[in-house]
């Protein structure tokens, strides 16, 4: 259920992932809600969409939530090169 005024900021594949980043964002003062469709945490699928789960956040804290999911994606791309 995709709530009124908030827009998805990331796609992740699966609800821990999700709940990573969602953990990201508010440990930055990011309000966020999770979307999914409830067979795909059910049966445990990553399969073809099913699984996914879109991050939301109030659309006036979109930049700053991609901002930091970027940041958090470089420091990890730049960790695994080390």
């Amino acid at each position: 259920m995709r709530e009124e005024g908030w827009v998805k900021v990331y796609v992740a594949q699966g609800l821990t992932e999700a709940y990573i980043i969602r953990g990201l964002l508010e440990s930055n003062g990011i309000p966020t809600t999770l979307d999914y469709e409830a067979v795909g945490p059910l049966l445990g699928l990553t399969l073809n969409g099913l699984g996914e789960v879109r991050v939301l956040v109030p659309h006036h804290w979109k930049e700053k939530a991609q901002a930091l999911i970027q940041e958090d994606r470089d420091l990890e791309t730049n960790s695994e090169k080390l």
